[in-house]
């Protein structure tokens, strides 16, 4: 499942959603919204308005990174049978494939005791 990012970081990317689309759609459509706002109109939106399939390509791909790091957490939890085993928002790392199958192996062991003691191994191997 996802980890949340913060309120205030998702709600910037909802934001800067908005606004990729409708600068799409004013580029595409040949709109100039800075004249809607009283302001000026900057020299990159008229480079925009001559390239507009490049522009839009542009908008479209940058604006996307830029949501996708503002909704990122980087968290990697893992959970063993509902229990919290590890966090890389805690610890700052992933951990590595020794110390996965040793956090496995010691939560089996706590919830399934009989099932890993050497008498019932030793059973299983005759």
């Amino acid at each position: 499942m996802n980890y949340p990012p913060p309120p205030v970081r998702e709600y910037a990317a909802q934001a800067l959603s908005f606004i990729k689309l409708a600068l799409i759609v004013c580029i595409a459509v040949g709109q100039n919204p800075f004249t809607w706002l009283n302001m000026t109109t900057p020299s990159a939106f008229y480079w925009a308005m001559n390239n507009k399939i490049f522009a839009c390509m542009m908008l479209f791909f940058i604006g996307n990174a830029v949501e996708s790091q503002l909704v990122s957490t980087g968290a990697f939890e893992i959970t063993f049978n509902d229990v919290p085993v590890w966090s890389k928002l805690e610890t700052g790392r992933i951990p590595s494939g020794q110390e996965m199958f040793e956090i496995i192996e010691n939560n089996m062991r706590l919830q399934f005791p009989a099932s890993h003691s050497p008498e019932s191994e030793s059973s299983l191997h005759r």
